[in-house]
């Protein structure tokens, strides 16, 4: 009796090899957990991976002071809103408008300006990172995310891998898994981690490239079931 070689790890990293050609740099959890050598946050309950959103205000906002910067940061990592949804729509309009931000010039006085969060003209101006195996720990409960994708360090998407040669594995045990994520609960400094597994926000996306390229890689999979790839309507994405 033969044992079958294709499984969910296969199909994880046909999906990492995709995303890479196509843009995506990739980074693997274990590396950039806290108190690795090349961690990018300060515990597992930290989803945002802060500096790289702070390079990219920095990036994308040149002309503001750092006080400016800083409030951009502070409104992102805690959107205003008391329930899931108010929250979600809060980042939206971050993310689309821009943070509205104030600070104080040398004379005194102070002033306003929009700070840009995502670079929609220039896409490779943005830092596109997809992650495997994201642990995250929050309210006594571990989860590991097969793969979470980052834009200018905030976790816009989730993708839950499921093995094409298994009959069970289907969107929706996907989609179930996506449901528990949210049940056991919700990562702080999270303004988009928290609408992973909401029921109604997300939808399948086409494999597209971030760059704008199209096609795909060889080991890329093909079918449905191995890519149940979803992401939250409200971010246009």
């Amino acid at each position: 009796m033969t044992t079958n070689p294709f499984t969910e790890s296969v199909v994880e990293d046909a999906a990492l090899a995709w995303l890479e050609s196509v843009g995506w740099s990739i980074r693997h959890g274990p590396e950039i957990a806290p108190g690795e050598r090349a961690a990018e946050r300060g515990d597992y309950g930290q989803v945002v991976l802060e500096q790289r959103l702070r390079d990219a205000l920095a990036q994308l906002n040149r002309g503001l002071p750092a006080e400016a910067l800083d409030d951009a940061f502070r409104k992102l990592t805690r959107p205003e809103g008391a329930e899931l949804l108010a929250r979600n729509r809060a980042v939206h309009r971050l993310l689309v408008d821009g943070v509205t931000v104030e600070y104080r010039t040398a004379e005194g006085a102070i002033r306003g300006a929009q700070a840009q969060v995502l670079d929609f003209e220039n896409l490779t101006a943005n830092d596109w990172l997809a992650v495997n195996q994201f642990s995250v720990v929050e309210n006594k409960h571990s989860r590991r995310a097969d793969i979470v994708l980052f834009v200018n360090g905030l976790p816009l998407a989730v993708v839950e891998l499921k093995n094409a040669a298994d009959e069970n594995a289907t969107i929706w045990t996907a989609f179930q898994q996506l449901q528990t994520y949210k049940a056991e609960g919700s990562p702080r400094s999270s303004p988009r981690t928290r609408c992973w597994s909401s029921p109604t926000a997300w939808r399948r996306v086409s494999a597209r490239s971030p760059l704008g390229a199209s096609g795909s890689s060889p080991g890329a999979p093909s079918r449905a079931s191995a890519w149940p790839m979803r992401i939250c309507r409200s971010c246009r994405w």
